[in-house]
């Protein structure tokens, strides 16, 4: 089976073909810097992409709407979207008063992954203002195979449907068609009509060779031709009487020889509409718009209904709040989802770089001794991007965070993800915090940020996604009546009885749950990412260690303690809290957060171990975790301060700890690595709930607010609310600290009722004044902040939400 675009469908009542018994899921990937593009997961393979630009003057050409930018639009979401079956996005443009809507259907079938359609739809957003709206869809094809134009030239545009067809390797034979819907209307008055009646109301095109590796700079390909064009009419005319820009800013009606990219315009005077049909010859289905007019409700209400299921509505928020609730929880969740991008291409490393207090812990070299900055070879990666706009790559950090809530609605896609990341391991153990893979994704990364240095870390949230898909598993299992003993875990021997292979259960989504309903699979799939997972375990407890016997310290585990790797003076980007105030830069520092991360991921290692019968290993990640735990209270509890903290060196080389109360301080608690009757919980609670410090109407602050620090200089996590870290205090508070029996229960339970109303109710807020949600929130207001739609961990409260942790 090759490889299949992605949002492969499967059937839908009456509309689509049946989906082949012998097929199996196969991923492919949105291109989600665009604002509209798809293409397989296929590393050099075909590219489409919408452009579209205002025709009410010549200034709009300038603005050509193509890749996401920021506030360039109102709004633009994903209001539904399955990444199986397709979905609905409305992108909102003021400044060309026109909202559009596209409309994506998949069709399963054949042995290539399926078929597609999609439907473009635009509407004025001010019914009483003109609409003028030129649209180019392109098509371009990457490596070897070939696409051509099968529609017949003509000089002035063509009329009615236009076709392409084309084969590559993985995609084998397709067709490519574009439809006018049925009442399109198009400019017949104006400047110099009359000079261009005849071109009026067509489909204009073009065909040129680019370069190898170009296709993603389709945009300027395109414009050029308009461009060239345009100047090759206008001197015709004399400003400022020129013909309407309707009628000259159009493609060149030509094609040349060996041509690899196409694109197709149509331009628009008020409400429109046109289909995409992209066919694969093995399907032997025809697709019409028909397939659109009936597959896209079927699909809508399957994936309200499913949604239902995997979110449920909250009894403790009113009914009256339903529609707007659950439409906030579908849009942020279909976003995040439809953010997910398949990048493939080299990166930047430099195998040789360290900061002076990094010195004694230089990062590996190659067998080669290279050093330098350096190409690596191509890769490929499947990933959610943090946003469309500002973070379109793959971020390390941020996916543990994506693949909670990408699990819960489709737990076998966010497997798929989790593979490709455990797939970029290399033999050192080192996976890149950034995921900046070819020159398209460089294209959004500042110079300075595009280098990876392979002794950086970044908080191993992978071990998060593991941990979660276990937790899943074991609770399907439950619902189906089977008891731990008989799924090979915890004693876990691997041979799975034959009687607990076949789902007797029947679900509403065993599509997307082959994992869960099949312990044979989740065995499988643990055992196949466990050795690089545990490679990556030990780089981190190798690469990131820290000093204890020096500087006076005493812990009762002599190896213990950890550091990140690759700091400057102000910053800590490898810890995720960028400018989070630290210590002076010390090869001897010791930090909180890390430790903290490397007992979470202790006790993950140990789960997997458990699950697939490594009873040794599990043994030893055991005694590991407790070695962290118990070092964590004796290197990083302050007494005094009756906080944790990090710890530092001062210039006498003596260890002293380096307090700074915010979210490092609640780490130990957020891992739920303290138990309910720890004598420092209380402590933490406190903190976290005085209003002088972290606690706010609308979330956890980063940082004190009683801090000296506390909104100054970059102010990115000096103060700021993060959902990510909210969620994390939350996921504490109900699964361990509320519901447990403890001394703290109560007080537990209440500071969790509060803070889940208070991140609930802000984010939403903010979502409907602003149509987006956001990186981060204003600590002293609740007011969005930074980058937008950041519909990368900021979903997470969808989770919260369903009480889904």
């Amino acid at each position: 089976m090759q490889l299949q675009w992605l949002l492969l469908l499967p059937a839908l009542p009456a509309v689509l073909a049946q989906k082949d018994g012998n097929d199996t899921l196969l991923w492919g990937a949105y291109r989600p810097n665009l604002y509209f593009g798809l293409r397989p997961r296929i590393p050099e393979s075909l590219m489409t992409g919408l452009i579209w630009f205002g025709t009410q003057d010549y200034t709009s050409f300038g603005k050509a709407r193509h890749t996401c930018e920021q506030n360039e639009l109102d709004s633009y979401t994903w209001t539904e979207f399955d990444a199986r079956e397709g979905g609905v996005q409305v992108l909102k443009d003021g400044l060309n008063n026109v909202k559009i809507t596209t409309e994506l259907l998949k069709v399963a079938g054949g042995e290539h992954g399926g078929s597609w359609a999609a439907r473009v739809r635009g509407e004025p957003l001010r019914p009483d203002e003109p609409s003028r709206i030129s649209t180019i869809f392109y098509l371009g094809l990457e490596g070897t195979g070939g696409v051509e134009m099968e529609t017949d030239e003509e000089d002035d545009g063509i009329d009615g449907e236009i076709k392409f067809s084309g084969n590559t390797l993985q995609l084998d034979d397709f067709k490519v068609r574009i439809k006018d819907g049925p009442n399109n209307h198009h400019l017949t008055e104006g400047p110099f009509y009359e000079d261009f009646k005849d071109r009026v109301g067509k489909t204009h095109f073009v065909g040129r060779p680019v370069p190898p590796g170009s296709i993603w700079k389709a945009k300027d390909h395109v414009l050029k031709t308009v461009v060239d064009r345009f100047r090759e009419v206008v001197t015709r005319y004399q400003a400022p009487a020129l013909p309407d820009p309707s009628f000259i800013l159009t493609l060149p009606d030509d094609v040349y020889t060996n041509s690899n990219l196409f694109a197709v315009q149509k331009t628009f005077d008020g409400p429109f509409q046109f289909d995409i049909f992209f066919e694969s010859a093995s399907a032997k289905q025809k697709l019409s718009s028909t397939t659109l007019d009936q597959g896209i409700p079927a699909l809508l209400e399957a994936y309200n209904n499913r949604f239902e299921v995997a979110f449920p509505y909250p009894a403790d928020y009113p009914a009256e709040k339903r529609q707007s609730l659950s439409a906030f929880s579908k849009a942020v969740t279909s976003n995040l989802i439809g953010g997910i991008g398949y990048f493939y291409g080299n990166s930047i490393v430099d195998k040789k770089f360290s900061y002076e207090w990094d010195e004694d812990e230089d990062a590996p070299l190659g067998s080669d001794g290279e050093t330098g900055a350096r190409l690596t070879e191509p890769k490929a990666l499947l990933t959610a991007t943090p946003s469309r706009s500002f973070f379109p790559r793959g971020f390390y950090w941020d996916e543990g965070f994506h693949l909670l809530h990408i699990g819960q609605y489709d737990n076998d896609l966010s497997l798929e993800i989790l593979r490709d990341w455990i797939n970029l391991i290399d033999q050192d153990g080192w996976v890149g915090r950034e995921q900046i893979l070819g020159e398209e994704a460089r294209s959004k990364v500042p110079a300075e940020f595009q280098t990876q240095v392979p002794n950086y870390a970044n908080p191993p949230t992978l071990a998060m996604a593991v941990t979660a898909f276990i937790e899943r598993f074991k609770s399907q299992s439950t619902a189906r009546g089977v008891p731990d003993q008989d799924l090979g875990m915890d004693i876990g021997t691997g041979q799975v009885p034959l009687s607990t292979t076949v789902n007797t259960v029947p679900t509403t989504n065993a599509v997307e749950s082959q994992y869960l309903n099949s312990p044979e699979l989740a065995f499988s799939f643990l055992k196949s990412i466990y050795e690089p997972l545990k490679r990556h375990y030990e780089w981190f407890r190798r690469t990131q260690r820290g000093q204890i016997k020096q500087y006076g310290r005493k812990a009762r585990s002599r190896t213990e303690a950890y550091r990140w790797r690759g700091r400057s003076e102000q910053h800590v980007l490898t810890s995720g809290m960028d400018d989070y105030p630290r210590g002076p830069p010390h090869a001897g520092e010791l930090h909180l957060d890390l430790i903290s991360w490397m007992a979470f991921f202790s006790r993950t290692m140990k789960d997997i171990a458990t699950f697939i019968d490594e009873k040794e290993d599990a043994a030893n990640f055991a005694e590991i975790e407790k070695a962290i735990i118990g070092n964590i209270e004796d290197l990083h509890w302050n007494e005094a301060e009756q906080m944790y903290c990090d710890a530092g060196v001062n210039e006498d080389e003596e260890s002293y700890h380096v307090c700074h109360k915010g979210y490092l301080s609640l780490f130990p608690f957020l891992h739920s690595l303290l138990p309910v009757d720890s004598p420092h919980l209380g402590a933490i609670l406190n903190l976290l709930r005085d209003p002088e410090h972290l606690w706010s109407p609308y979330g956890l602050r980063s940082l004190s607010a009683s801090h000296p620090e506390f909104g100054k200089g970059e102010n990115y996590w000096k103060g700021p609310i993060w959902i990510q870290m909210n969620y994390l205090a939350l996921s504490a508070l109900h699964k361990t600290y509320a519901v447990q029996p403890g001394p703290y229960q109560s007080k537990a339970k209440t500071i969790y009722k509060e803070l889940r109303k208070n991140v609930i109710d802000n984010v939403v807020k903010e979502y409907e004044r602003t149509g987006y949600v956001w990186e981060q929130y204003d600590p002293l207001t609740g007011e969005g902040k930074r980058s937008h739609p950041f519909t990368g961990w900021t979903s997470l409260t969808a989770l919260i939400l369903a009480e889904k942790y």
